[in-house]
């Protein structure tokens, strides 16, 4: 049996690996973005907000944020029940994060583009 030297192994070699499958899977972006930008919802206004996501994809991925500590959902034992989401203290502390790629994503999405296309030609 062969020992691996943990530094080597490809899936610790870069530190942020975990932070981008927190973060950056399929739908999370979308629904923190859309709790950050608009404060507390139902799970109806997100659905609406973030259309092209289904019911079932939105409840595994606010279940999972909210396991991963970036959103709350606030149960209110009314008739009938309400639920509503809002992002965490430390869904929060990501907005820097966001704000620097929203930035670099105006200052290169047109060159990637343009790499995208002169790869296709070629």
């Amino acid at each position: 049996m062969r020992v691996t030297d943990t530094a080597t192994e490809p899936e610790l070699a870069c530190p942020i690996g975990p932070v981008v499958d927190i973060v950056f899977s399929r739908w999370t972006t979308p629904i923190l973005w859309s709790l950050h930008a608009h404060g507390r919802q139902r799970f109806v206004e997100l659905e609406r907000r973030i259309t092209r996501i289904t019911p079932k994809v939105l409840t595994q991925r606010l279940r999972q944020l909210e396991r991963d500590g970036l959103v709350v959902r606030t149960y209110h034992p009314e008739v009938p029940p309400r639920v509503e989401y809002e992002i965490s203290e430390l869904g929060r502390s990501l907005a820097p994060l966001f704000a620097h790629l929203a930035e670099w994503s105006t200052e290169h999405l047109d060159e990637v583009e343009k790499a995208r296309q002169a790869y296709d030609t070629a």
